[in-house]
């Protein structure tokens, strides 16, 4: 019998969603459910955001068909920003934040897996970007000065966390008063079975470890956030019964758009 997820020690989740995502970065090519179908190729564009404009303007070797949104597409990123991306990758979702930056403002991706730091800076080098830059580190524990800055994006990474509550304090910690939070995730509308919960597998997926919608919009409160928003994509159920052999996940699991503030006023 599997494990619960409860059960499972927080630093074997994170080796296991290490070594997944290194292996991804290396082989240059992969999705969220580690298939050859899902978020990938066209499907990651036509059913999650992207256009097609967008999809060509990032370097080559950025793309590696990682997420379940557009995180980008709701943040209202202004001129002159600072944007922090929690598990940036090989930086696909940051060189998009630069685009709507033109020049302005500052990026910072952070990512703990040091095969996607090397790869995204790399990126980096190749698209002349100035204004983007890559931090090794955990998002339960980033890298990051309090009250820094103005907007946090996330792609499909905060349900691999065994630590949520602690991602949403660290966020809330290094955003500036009236900060804002635009993230694309995956969800849980029903409770995910046992099964799923206790397998490293599924969780390096982006299933297993998905939270309840109450429980993340609690988790987000908890933390202080205000404003909190969390929109279903109910069209993304087909997509997500693609990313593991359970060809139902999509029936408890599904891709949000999630939001919230800062206070403006920080005691």
């Amino acid at each position: 019998m599997k494990k619960q997820l409860k059960a499972l020690d927080p630093d074997t989740v994170r080796e296991r969603v290490r070594a997944r995502y290194g292996e991804i970065a290396e082989h240059d090519k992969g999705c969220c459910g580690g298939t050859n179908s899902g978020c990938c190729g066209d499907t990651y564009s036509n059913k999650l955001g992207y256009s097609e404009s967008e999809l060509s303007s990032v370097p080559e070797g950025s793309n590696l068909g990682l997420g379940c949104g557009n995180p980008t597409a709701i943040a209202s990123i202004r001129p002159g920003e600072t944007v922090l991306d929690l598990g940036s990758g090989a930086g696909f979702d940051c060189f998009l934040a630069a685009r709507q930056l033109n020049g302005t403002g500052r990026i910072i991706g952070v990512d703990m897996t040091p095969a996607m730091i090397t790869k995204a800076r790399a990126n980096a080098r190749k698209s002349g970007h100035q204004n983007v830059e890559f931090r090794l580190g955990e998002i339960e524990a980033l890298p990051v000065a309090d009250h820094f800055v103005d907007l946090i994006i996330s792609n499909c990474v905060i349900n691999l966390s065994p630590d949520k509550p602690r991602v949403f304090r660290e966020a809330y910690r290094v955003l500036k008063p009236n900060g804002r939070l635009a993230i694309a995730d995956v969800v849980a509308t029903k409770r995910v079975p046992a099964n799923a919960q206790g397998a490293l597998d599924t969780i390096c997926a982006c299933i297993g470890g998905a939270a309840l919608v109450d429980e993340l919009k609690a988790m987000l409160e908890d933390a202080g956030f205000v404003a909190v928003d969390i929109i279903l994509r109910e069209e993304t159920r087909q997509l997500i019964n693609q990313w593991t052999a359970d060809d139902k996940a999509g029936d408890y699991v599904v891709s949000a758009v999630i939001t919230g503030r800062k206070e403006t006023y920080t005691p």
